[in-house]
């Protein structure tokens, strides 16, 4: 295995050295303007009339061999304090937009929209994105990894969108002290994407091969300044919070417990490009609830970060890894414990290194003897070659002034926690200059109390993307002692090998844009190679020119059980370590065109299952819109389950329609009923946002959950909160 790492890793740097920016040549010029511009979606003022105009779009979608068909016209200019941006979207004859709604970060491909992609260090990895939707909705985030958008980002700045017979015109102003930049830099990277529903195309200034998004900053032009952007000023931000609110557990009968608190948070810009977050008794009850989701697997699931202040530049600490293999996850920080304080230092120390730096301290719970926590976290990413970057990452959880078997240990049959965990990751993240080559390598090493040997952790990957082939390769080996107490890693002691590959064919007319098939197959053996799992799967994708797709599964999967299991997570009896079993699974997935008022997902698997039994999983959601103020959506998926006994016929439905009302594109209602029949829950979560000022809120959250039958309630909660984004 280490010379497959060694070899994997050869590979990578050879990929890495490339040519210049592909795009480098198209050159957008931006002049100071000395008259006022005012921000409402009409271009009549004497600055957009001087400044140049961008055009002659290119498609990326559905194919990129020809002109945009639909003329998109973008103007840029700036004063001391703004940037500003004008882009006019022309609509075919005959058209009406189509948007979701009015809510902010909006779904991209489910939208008429207008994005522009700002790489003011021109190092192609990192940036910032702004656009709006065709009725105003604005969309905003910081980028990474070359393509990928943050949009947990937010930040200051205003737009207008006005509509027109035959075009509809964004106009935005970005102050400056928003963004970070490097100080006398006269050249930007930047792209514009504009994607249009209703003739389903997707268009960019710049030239993208159609297998990347718009977004990859490998393909920017250049935004040429005609003196260097005045300089970054030091920018102090105070966004305090008041809350207040009622909670009653009506399965213990407890009294009703009134809660109010008072924190906030304090940015502080300390430069062009770095950013110290200071919080103190942060609260986070207006983040919007988990989905849930019927849970057959042998392993914890994973259900992502929603929390404002953990996503902020949060690749630095969050993207260390695979997706099975997280050495941190902020959200074993703080769920279920108040956070006492917390600081985080990120962004750039010069053009070619990151640096990100938290530090959070939980408080003592005396109930259950849980100990006051420290998470300290340390990220260092210093970039090679033209877009790729090694990066360091360092955790230290410790437990304050506690100490096993003392009288805040476990002696009074309080639960025994650790007194310490730290982990220590190398990673070399790949991305060759046309973004055709990336991958990674990486290697992790965790320390705690009484550790055997194997706590090391090897994994690489590299990957191919052209236009007509997707190649992967992977392996991974996770060592069975290694600990991550603030990471996400499911399973442990195994190897894992995960080969994959997609051929696209591209028919010249018709109604199918492009077909093809994949071959997917995750491969596992213990530790002295003994196959234990796998899953090969073969699938065949047909891509329509309406957008909607349709995707045939057959899958053929074997198990060796490593520990007792019960196949259906209910608490019945369990399966022997052991015993082994081997199934095929047939089945479909289908989502709807995005471009119509009603919408749909579909999918299906029919299959074997462990102990000989039958597993039959539907699931999908039916979507309206009444445009842009409603959007309904009712999701389900049911389980059938056919094993022997003692666990018999099982059938888990989980069910629950959202409703979406935003009034205006500051005023929002969100309502999200699910009922778990696995979990014998019904869940009721309403949430209403009042964005009275840019980046200021008020909220009002209602919580609700119910025993289905007999209908009774289990706890209900009620929640106002109150913040203000106060600029020094």
């Amino acid at each position: 295995m280490n010379r497959l790492l060694i070899a994997l890793l050869s590979s990578l740097l050879l990929c890495s050295v490339h040519a210049q920016k592909k795009n480098a040549s198209f050159q957008y010029h931006i002049s100071k303007t000395l008259s006022p511009v005012r921000i409402d979606g009409i271009a009549d003022e004497q600055a957009w009339k001087e400044a140049q105009v961008a055009s002659n779009f290119y498609m990326v979608l559905p194919m990129d061999t020809s002109a945009a068909g639909v003329r998109t016209d973008v103007s840029m200019t700036y004063d001391q304090n703004n940037v500003y941006l004008l882009a006019v979207c022309y609509n075919p004859a005959g058209t009406r937009l189509m948007v979701e709604s009015l809510r902010r970060d909006f779904a991209f491909l489910k939208n008429d929209n207008f994005l522009v992609f700002i790489d003011p260090f021109e190092d192609q990895t990192t940036g910032f994105a702004f656009g709006a939707n065709a009725y105003g909705a604005q969309w905003d985030g910081t980028m990474y990894e070359g393509s990928k958008v943050d949009l947990n980002w937010d930040n200051k700045w205003v737009s207008a969108v006005k509509n027109y017979g035959d075009k509809w015109v964004f106009e935005a102003a970005i102050p400056f002290k928003t963004i970070r930049y490097k100080k006398d830099a006269k050249q930007w990277g930047i792209n514009f994407s504009r994607n249009d529903l209703k003739t389903t195309e997707k268009s960019s200034w710049t030239p993208v091969p159609r297998q990347f998004p718009t977004a990859a900053l490998a393909y920017t032009g250049t935004l040429v300044w005609d003196d260097a952007p005045p300089a970054p000023r030091s920018n102090i931000s105070v966004i305090p919070y008041v809350l207040g609110g009622l909670s009653k557990n009506y399965v213990t009968g407890s009294k009703v417990v009134w809660d109010k608190n008072i924190g906030g948070d304090v940015k502080v810009s300390l430069g062009p490009s770095l950013n110290l977050d200071l919080t103190y008794r942060p609260d986070f009850s207006q983040v919007e609830v988990d989905k849930q989701v019927t849970n057959l697997s042998r392993f914890e699931l994973f259900f992502p970060e929603r929390r404002q202040f953990f996503l902020e530049n949060g690749d630095l600490f969050a993207n260390f890894g695979y997706a099975d293999i997280r050495p941190f996850f902020s959200r074993r920080i703080g769920l279920g414990v108040p956070i006492n304080f917390g600081a985080r230092l990120s962004g750039k120390l010069d053009k070619n290194t990151r640096i990100g730096v938290m530090d959070m301290q939980t408080a003592e719970v005396e109930e259950t003897g849980l100990p006051s926590q420290n998470f300290a976290v340390v990220s260092l990413q210093r970039k090679v070659f033209k877009r790729s970057n090694i990066g360091v990452l360092y955790i230290d959880k410790a437990s304050i002034n506690y100490h096993p078997n003392s009288s805040n240990g476990n002696d009074d049959g309080k639960q025994l926690y650790s007194t310490y965990n730290k982990n220590l990751g190398l990673e070399y993240n790949l991305a060759s200059s046309n973004n055709v080559w990336t991958g990674k390598a990486m290697m992790l090493k965790s320390f705690q109390p009484g550790a055997g040997n194997d706590d090391w952790i090897q994994a690489a990957h590299l990957q191919h993307s052209s236009r007509h082939w997707l190649i992967l390769g992977q392996f991974q080996h996770v060592g069975k002692d290694y600990t991550a107490e603030v990471g996400y890693v499911p399973r442990r002691g195994y190897f894992k090998l995960n080969p994959s590959v997609t051929y696209y064919f591209f028919p010249k007319g018709g109604n199918l844009l492009s077909h093809g098939p994949q071959f997917n197959s995750n491969l596992y053996f213990n530790n002295a190679f003994g196959k234990t799992d796998y899953s090969n799967i073969l699938s065949y994708l047909f891509t329509f020119r309406s957008k909607s797709t349709l995707n045939i599964i057959t899958q053929n999967d074997y198990v060796q059980l490593l520990n007792p299991y019960d196949p259906t997570n209910t608490g019945k009896d369990s399966i022997a370590a052991g015993e082994k079993f081997k199934w095929n699974t047939v089945g479909f997935d289908y989502v709807s065109a995005p471009q119509h008022l009603l919408t749909g997902t579909a999918s299906f698997r029919y299959g074997g299952y462990y102990a000989g039994g039958h597993l039959l999983t539907a699931a999908g959601d039916i979507g309206y819109r009444v445009q842009p103020y409603v959007n309904i959506t009712m999701s389900a998926s049911y389980n059938q389950l056919r094993l022997p006994q003692p666990w018999g016929h099982q059938d888990f439905l989980l069910v629950g329609p959202r409703i979406d009302i935003t009034f205006t594109n500051t005023l929002f209602l969100t309502t999200y009923v699910q009922y778990n029949e696995q979990q014998d829950n019904l869940n009721i979560n309403a949430r209403f946002q009042w964005r009275y000022k840019p980046a200021s809120d008020l909220f009002l959250v209602y919580t609700d959950n119910y025993y289905p039958g007999p209908f009774a309630v289990k706890t209900r909660a009620f929640v106002l909160k109150f913040n203000y984004w106060w600029n020094l």
